[in-house]
């Protein structure tokens, strides 16, 4: 059965991390050029948004050096090196880009170090807050092992290089097999209001105080398919995306939400998503979006 949270805290710090993150995070994937290749088309536009972002209390920024490739990670730096002291920055490695602007998975103990390298020397850091291990599958997770690759980030963990680990593009399956290897701060995968395969893992990593965090949180769902969330959106004054923010921050207390933006108002429109309050009525109706038809 799903559970339910009122979204009463605006921070979540999962188990035996010491980490205090604010709920609604900053996804840096759109800062690169299209299709997350090469520069920005406004390079400006890009270090405002960083920029705002610390001013609208944002602590918790996703990225990866692979966006770029580097590129994202070199406009966080110049934005806003030297970092606040409560900025987390979470980054991810397990993937390269191609010359053809293609993902191909790079899982190896020498292709994941070098990432971590990466990392480290386009943020600026000596160590990384968080790496999440990105796992196999573009459509999804295809439950490789990944104990091997797990093993090179807890030896990254003891040269003192990575502070945290968490997982991205996992299953059930696979989650057991991390824990039993290494703590786990966080689990990043697919799901928002229409795709919500992840129900009862999300359920699991509650208990656990583990952080589920959406990626691409409104996915390939446009409001232009779904009556009642614009419906929805009307009744609060709302634009459709807020309200779906807001349904995943009501969905379970470890949610943090990612969105991505290279626009300073779509930025203020997001952080404003935190505030808009959904009652139980209004929570039901929304969850027969995922049983409607597209």
């Amino acid at each position: 059965m799903t559970q339910r949270h009122e979204p009463s805290s605006d921070t979540f710090t999962p188990a035996a991390s010491g980490l205090t993150l604010h709920r609604m995070g900053y996804g840096a994937m759109q800062l690169a050029g299209p299709h997350v290749w090469g520069p920005p088309k406004d390079r400006q536009a890009a270090l405002a948004v960083l920029r705002r972002a610390m001013d609208l209390g944002i602590n918790h920024i996703d990225t990866s050096d692979f966006y770029g490739p580097h590129v994202t990670n070199q406009i966080i730096r110049e934005a806003l090196h030297p970092y606040r002291k409560d900025l987390v920055i979470v980054t991810k490695i397990g993937f390269r880009r191609g010359d053809d602007q293609s993902w191909i998975p790079a899982p190896s103990p020498d292709a994941l170090r070098a990432a971590v390298h990466d990392n480290l020397k386009n943020l600026g850091l000596d160590a990384l807050d968080v790496v999440n291990l990105r796992a196999q599958g573009l459509a999804g997770p295809e439950g490789e092992s990944l104990a091997e690759a797990l093993h090179t980030l807890v030896q990254l963990q003891r040269d003192g290089l990575v502070r945290h680990i968490g997982l991205s593009n996992v299953n059930a399956q696979q989650v057991d097999e991390a824990l039993a290897i290494a703590p786990i701060v966080c689990v990043q995968n697919l799901y928002n209001l229409a795709q919500r395969n992840d129900d009862a893992l999300l359920d699991k990593l509650t208990a656990h105080g583990i952080a589920f965090v959406p990626f691409f949180p409104l996915g390939g769902f446009t409001p232009l398919q779904s009556g009642t969330l614009q419906a929805v959106a009307d009744r609060l004054g709302a634009q459709p995306m807020q309200v779906a923010l807001a349904w995943l921050l009501h969905r379970a207390p470890n949610v943090l939400v990612i969105p991505g933006t290279s626009s300073v108002g779509h930025l203020e429109e997001n952080v404003a998503a935190g505030a808009i309050h959904l009652d139980a009525a209004t929570l039901a109706e929304l969850d027969t979006i995922g049983k409607q038809d597209a």
